[in-house]
């Protein structure tokens, strides 16, 4: 890997990414070394609340939250990312407090989650591939932050984050999904 690790930043979809899978997407990067990276994608909540979908898991994240559609890896898997008191209980620590649970998730880890996402799948890179994303301009790159990870409103994260950006990244949150019907 050439360069810095993005792990804990946010990739913001840029206008010319078209792949259906990440177009207008925020993806938060859990893990980005020589082997390649990982995240999930944070604005695509599905419509299927997480105790219907996985009822184990319904005790980390609140009555009626919706998993999320993480990527188009491995879709049949849940992934949790959760704010913790205890970060040294997340299975891989992203930032500050925030990070993945794994594996079979404990007690000790239930009782210490802040706040949690379910994620359907997950979005992943082999050695490079990101990085030839990034000289395509496919991404645009922002620290993340918690409560980025956690928006009440996921629809509307795309536009906000692009928004805190500034400049003519404030002026891309406002295009429409569709430029023709502009």
């Amino acid at each position: 890997m050439d360069g810095e690790s993005l792990r804990g930043k946010l990739l913001i979809a840029g206008p010319s990414l078209f792949d259906p899978n990440f177009r207008r997407t925020i993806v938060l990067v859990g893990e980005h070394n020589d082997e390649g990276a990982l995240g999930v994608v944070l604005n695509r909540p599905s419509t299927l609340e997480v105790e219907r979908a996985v009822p184990l898991l319904a005790g980390v994240v609140g009555a009626g939250d919706l998993v999320f559609l993480g990527g188009p890896v491995q879709p049949e898997s849940a992934v949790i990312l959760a704010e913790l008191e205890r970060p040294d209980l997340a299975g891989l620590l992203i930032f500050d407090s925030v990070g993945f649970l794994m594996g079979d998730v404990g007690t000790d880890a239930i009782d210490a989650v802040r706040r949690a996402r379910v994620f359907a799948g997950y979005a992943g890179w082999g050695p490079g591939q990101l990085e030839d994303e990034m000289v395509e301009s496919s991404w645009i790159v922002e620290p993340a932050t918690a409560d980025d990870l956690f928006a009440p409103d996921p629809d509307a994260l795309w536009a906000r984050v692009l928004k805190r950006k500034g400049g003519d990244f404030a002026m891309l949150s406002t295009m429409p999904f569709d430029p023709s019907t502009n």
